[in-house]
């Protein structure tokens, strides 16, 4: 099935980074989602192990530093880099600008995590508010019912 022409995607900001849904599970059958992501510099999500699937990020525009399995990784356009389940990752704009990449996994399910915790924000939108403490909450008390753990002191 394929969508006859393209769609603006709905656009959430999760802990102070911007993420435009490209293809969810509810476009794919659940065998996958795709998501542009914007982050500031500074942004980027704690230590977390999926358990149910793999996560690719395509570098698109910046640099972002990843650290999968304990290595380190500063990635810039035109990387790849790819988590396996189980495999405890990150990513950090250590940079002075934005940067932008595509976020996939595979089977699709986690996304739907992101529109329960995130705040909705217009179309075009590429910069989100500072985290607050609840959406904070939100995500740490979210993430376990879509077999995902935070590797942050007192959870997960």
């Amino acid at each position: 099935m394929t969508t006859p022409q393209p769609a603006a995607g709905r656009t959430v900001a999760v802990v102070g980074d911007v993420y435009r849904f490209l293809a969810t599970g509810a476009d794919t059958g659940g065998r996958y989602a795709l998501w542009e992501a914007w982050v500031s510099p500074g942004g980027g999500p704690p230590p977390h192990v999926h358990s149910r699937e793999a996560e690719g990020f395509y570098i698109l525009e910046g640099e972002v530093t990843f650290t999968v399995a304990g290595e380190r990784t500063v990635a810039g356009p035109g990387a790849f880099i790819n988590a396996l389940p189980g495999t405890p990752h990150a990513f950090k704009n250590e940079g002075d600008r934005p940067a932008r990449m595509l976020i996939s996994v595979a089977p699709a399910g986690v996304e739907d995590m992101f529109f329960e915790v995130g705040v909705p924000l217009p179309d075009g939108a590429t910069t989100a508010p500072p985290p607050a403490p609840d959406e904070i909450a939100r995500l740490l008390a979210a993430a376990p019912r879509y077999g995902l753990t935070i590797l942050v002191p007192g959870h997960g």
